[in-house]
């Protein structure tokens, strides 16, 4: 590389991400394959407009592998071609739930979804987020002894609001979530039920995870969790007389994006096939396992797990112990100083500043990649637990 700059700061990442040891739950590493197809000439392209539809020429190339990644996403998820779309040009997760809103909803509706201190994401209704800001959002939390969802509350809260899309899903919530029942609180209420499974599509493709496709009228999903593809979104909805599919593509071209990254769907399309194979079931199955460990280890060391355990690849730890142990800036610092990278996280009933907050989000998937097994995140909460103590110790004796 003739840039020798750039070229250190990649060589510097390159050996950062192999020292250490990867624990945040958004984040995965893709095959040599995604890598190879990311740098491709893809990457030159400029594709406005969908396959056949383009407004540009020169695009053979560039439908056919959009084309096939919109082939390998209904045949992963089992769907009928006839029955549902996909559009994988969304560029990332807040971009894709951006384009729901926008294609289905007029400035002010109601939306309502899970929020930030309870597990949300950002675009599930908060107010710093375009969808609080656009939309009347109403927030749904959890039930403060169980820290799971209580669906009774959100039963009523949906008929008391009358919202025009739920949102179901997640971004820091460690249960399973009852489709069903979510379907049956929109019916009662007239809404769309968006289920925004970017966190564990691929424990959904794995067969680790329920699936939300019988139930749900538009799924969104980022690409590079679980999924274990590049950074990228898709959005599948039904096909019917509410042309949902019609206004999303609309919406994501021209409404708020121009020319896709056709390097990345290139990408994707080669996770897609990826996670239909054998390995991957095998994969996504441990990735929970591994999950569960890392909860159990934690819970006997006398930590705080928030609803006790996890259903999927992401655990929250309370690591303030109501003020006797450290802050989530505080334990994520020392633990990235010592080769362990996650990510502070609020909790349920946090009485903390966001960017300061009591826990810690921890993930499995990215590890379980590179081959850990339970011995090796049992070893990796061990060695968490002495760093952190010894930091509190260090803290104390500081203070003294």
């Amino acid at each position: 590389m003739k840039d020798k700059i750039v070229e250190k700061i990649l060589k510097d990442e390159e050996i950062r991400q192999k020292k250490n040891i990867t624990l945040i739950a958004s984040e995965n590493y893709v095959s040599k394959d995604i890598e190879q197809a990311m740098a491709s000439k893809l990457g030159n392209k400029y594709s406005e407009g969908y396959p056949g539809k383009r407004y540009y020429k020169g695009q053979v190339n560039a439908d056919k592998i959009e084309l096939l990644a919109q082939e390998r996403a209904l045949k992963l998820f089992g769907l009928n071609k006839k029955m549902w779309a996909v559009n994988v040009q969304a560029l990332s997760g807040s971009p894709m739930n951006t384009a729901v809103y926008f294609a289905l909803l007029n400035s002010g509706d109601k939306i309502m979804g899970m929020a930030l201190n309870a597990g949300g994401h950002l675009t599930h209704g908060h107010k710093v987020s375009f969808s609080g800001k656009y939309f009347s959002a109403i927030q749904f939390g959890v039930d403060s002894k169980t820290e799971s969802i209580n669906y009774e509350e959100i039963e009523k809260m949906a008929i008391e609001n009358k919202p025009q899309i739920i949102v179901a899903g997640f971004t820091a919530y460690p249960r399973k979530i009852d489709w069903k029942k979510f379907r049956m609180i929109a019916d009662k209420v007239g809404a769309l039920l968006l289920a925004d499974i970017s966190h564990i599509s691929g424990l959904i493709a794995g067969k680790a995870y329920p699936s939300p496709f019988p139930y749900a009228d538009i799924i969104t999903t980022t690409t590079h969790k679980v999924l274990r593809g590049p950074r990228g979104a898709m959005i599948f909805s039904k096909i019917d007389d509410r042309k949902l599919n019609e206004k999303i593509d609309k919406a994501v071209f021209p409404g708020l994006q121009g020319g896709p990254h056709m390097n990345n769907i290139a990408g994707i399309a080669i996770a897609l096939q990826e996670a239909m194979s054998p390995k991957f079931k095998d994969y996504a199955k441990q990735v929970v396992v591994n999950a569960q460990v890392m909860a159990k280890t934690f819970k006997n060391l006398g930590y705080r797990v928030v609803s006790g355990g996890t259903d999927s690849h992401l655990l929250l730890v309370d690591v303030w112990m109501d003020g006797a142990g450290l802050t989530g800036e505080q334990a994520a610092t020392v633990l990235e100083a010592n080769g362990i990278v996650v990510n502070k996280n609020t909790v349920p009933g946090e009485t903390r500043s966001p960017f300061d907050p009591s826990g810690l989000r921890l993930g499995s998937a990215a590890e379980t990649t590179r081959g850990w097994k339970e011995k090796d995140f049992i070893k990796c909460v061990e060695k968490m637990d002495k760093i952190l103590k010894a930091e509190i110790k260090r803290i104390n004796n500081l203070q003294k």
